[in-house]
């Protein structure tokens, strides 16, 4: 590497002089990436997007004459193509040895294979046949009379034809992301469609606000329980939903109504699954994975991969591209982006210091391939949005790659969602750190940006619970009806609204929701499952119950749009300008301004604090507009929103104004032009 270029990419030293003493690392990492780049496309600054393009050439293709399949299956003896279209006959159609591990088979006749087919691939490894779903398969289909997975032909006569051209994703707009998962979207106790989410889901999501949608359990996974965190099929669109057009009408509509669609890609780890997913698909389990225990994730019980094989690297970027080109997806949020990070998977390691990222620990090869999954994301789609779930904070993840960075645009406020959940759980109301929440909610990465939440759907699910009900618990289910007197209710609406308005405005670049949990949703997340009686009780969201006049829920509901739209006109998260105004412990008061907007939030239970002087430090006059005390939301209406607050100066405290703050509720103030 020139020396020019290893000055490059040194630049993430100025953003953190901290890390100064790993430059080193630093260094190796750029190498690596750099290395890699090189050896899979021949030059540095070759095209990434042309060279992943593995769905454009494996699995099932129409030609001239008939078809064409193909595999990469570097350890088999033999493979053959069997389905509906010879009779499941194992034998009659073996592909041939292309080269470098390729196999091929040509089928004559446009009806040798038709749209639905079913079809599977025999492998024969050391004597040993096995069965498996074709790498690069677009469908799969549950036989539920067996329990078993097929692959499906999807190549339908009248290709989906998009109607999305205008589209484009918002510049510069910070994203208000409506995490959701399109199955448990629906109120009944079944399964929900593609269909029934772009029809019944998107204009509320549109309503309420955001102006991005994330969809979970989009990748095909056997089992339904995982969450879609089991993948088995990596270029499959999940057919517990619906078909692959039915995804495509789904993203197309959402692109109609202005709304961003991001996927929530699973390339951290696999289902152990032969039969149906990719492992052992040439008869080892290294082809794509690990050989050993370093190729088992032992808490997760999922295959891991190996991110240095070249193979590999072409297989999974291939479909990086694929969700960004068929789909037309808008980026993505990693998931198990810490398990990637480091060969213990993150496991019970505290990062509180920086050796533990430059560590032996580290996978550079992992930290390789995120680099290339990011210039390619940002290649093929300009102006793609990519998230990292990392709980590591691993320096550089948000920063861009010539800088010694990994590339990707936001990371999740991963330790926001622990620091409340701790803060409701162990300390009393009139106890709660006001400075820890002010550290928690504002320190960064320097340069880095982040995705704020309070809860996603990892606090929804069993076994733990959401924000709502660490507040309200059992009072959920007697007392959220208007006729229902309930202290513990009337703290728990306060807190909620009061909890979200904080981290909305401070944790991060952009926020994110989990479904549901805007209103408070009343129950928790618990798939089917033999535990369970396989119910689907716990597996919905009970939306009637959020828009219901006479439950306090939609009073909740309403405070989440008022908030987002509070966010998006005053540009609130778009803004680098943070100034802290008060904080003081024990008094439990905290106020802030941000892009010229005053925030005033007292935390405490029962002190209303009437003539508080709030120093701002310049002229000017203010008026509410908006607070969580407000009737429409459930409140009191203590704060008067037509009083003007016109600041003045004082000798001992400075410039500001003299305003009420009740007790368990917060104020936003604009200056007046």
């Amino acid at each position: 590497m020139s020396d020019a270029k290893e000055k490059k990419s040194l630049a993430i030293l100025d953003a953190d002089p901290w890390l100064k003493p790993f430059e080193g690392d630093l260094n190796m990492r750029m190498r690596r990436y750099q290395e890699l780049k090189k050896a899979l496309l021949g030059t540095e600054n070759g095209d990434l997007s042309s060279f992943a393009t593995g769905y454009l050439y494996y699995g099932f293709h129409r030609t001239q004459n008939g078809w064409v399949y193909r595999e990469w299956a570097p350890a088999a003896e033999q493979l053959y193509l069997e389905g509906d279209f010879n009779g499941w006959n194992q034998r009659s159609h073996p592909l041939h040895s292309i080269g470098n591990g390729n196999w091929e088979i040509q089928l004559e006749g446009e009806r040798a294979l038709v749209h639905g087919s079913h079809v599977k691939t025999v492998v024969v490894n050391h004597g040993v046949t096995t069965e498996h779903i074709p790498l690069y398969i677009r469908k799969v289909e549950q036989d539920k009379s067996n329990n078993t997975f097929t692959g499906v032909i999807w190549a339908p006569d009248k290709p989906y034809q998009w109607q999305d051209e205008a589209f484009t994703p918002a510049q510069n707009v910070p994203p208000l992301i409506y995490e959701a998962h399109v199955g448990m979207a629906t109120e009944e106790q079944r399964i929900g469609t593609y269909l029934e989410f772009a029809e019944e889901m998107l204009p509320r999501i549109k309503r309420d606000g955001y102006n991005t949608v994330q969809l979970m359990a989009v990748m095909e996974h056997p089992y339904y329980a995982s969450f879609g965190y089991q993948v088995s099929n990596f270029f499959a669109a999940s057919s517990w939903y619906g078909t692959p057009d039915d995804l495509k009408r789904l993203i197309d509509t959402a692109h109609g109504l202005g709304i961003s669609v991001l996927l929530d890609i699973v390339h951290s780890h696999a289902a152990p699954n032969m039969a149906e997913g990719i492992n052992g698909f040439d008869g080892t389990e290294y082809q794509f994975f690990h050989d050993g225990p370093r190729g088992w994730h032992k808490d997760w019980g999922t295959k891991i991969f190996n991110y240095g094989k070249h193979e590999v690297l072409h297989f999974l970027l291939s479909n990086v591209k694929f969700w960004l080109d068929e789909y037309h997806f808008d980026g993505f949020r990693f998931d198990g982006v810490t398990s990637m990070l480091y060969l213990d998977h993150g496991l019970g390691t505290a990062f509180d210091n920086y050796q533990k990222y430059f560590s032996m620990n580290t996978d550079v090869d992992a930290v390789a391939y995120l680099q290339l999954a990011s210039e390619l994301a940002h290649q093929v789609r300009p102006g793609a949005v990519l998230i990292a779930e990392d709980m590591s904070a691993m320096p550089g993840m948000c920063l861009p790659i010539e800088d010694g960075g990994v590339g990707f645009d936001y990371r999740l406020s991963m330790g926001v969602p622990d620091f409340w959940i701790k803060t409701i759980k162990l300390q009393k109301d009139e106890q709660w750190d006001i400075q820890k929440m002010w550290h928690e909610l504002t320190t960064r990465r320097p340069l880095e940006k982040n995705i704020g939440y309070a809860e996603s759907h990892d606090q929804a699910l069993v076994g733990d619970k959401t924000i709502m009900f660490w507040l309200a618990d059992k009072e959920m289910y007697f007392h959220m009806d208007r006729g229902s007197q309930s202290v513990i209710i009337d703290r728990a609406i306060a807190l909620h609204k009061m909890i979200r308005l904080v981290t909305a405005t401070l944790a991060g670049e952009g926020y994110l929701n989990f479904m549901g949990n805007e209103f408070g949703h009343p129950e928790w997340i618990d798939f089917p499952r033999e535990g369970n009686g396989w119910s689907f009780a716990h597996a919905r969201r009970l939306w009637s119950v959020g828009d219901a006049d006479y439950l306090r829920y939609s009073d909740l509901g309403a405070f989440d749009r008022a908030m987002l739209e509070l966010l998006a006109q005053q540009r609130i998260l778009g803004s680098p300008y943070l100034r802290n105004l008060w904080e003081q412990q024990g008094a439990q008061l905290l106020s802030y301004e941000k892009n010229g907007v005053i925030f005033l939030f007292n935390w405490h239970p029962n002190h209303s604090y009437d003539g508080f002087f709030l120093p701002i430090g310049e002229k000017g006059r203010y008026q509410v507009i908006l607070d969580t005390d407000e009737p429409r939301f459930g409140g009191a209406g203590r704060i008067a929103h037509d009083v003007l607050y016109e600041s003045t100066e004082h000798e001992a405290q400075g410039t500001g104004f003299q305003i009420y703050i009740p007790a368990r509720a917060a104020l936003v103030l604009a200056r007046l032009r």
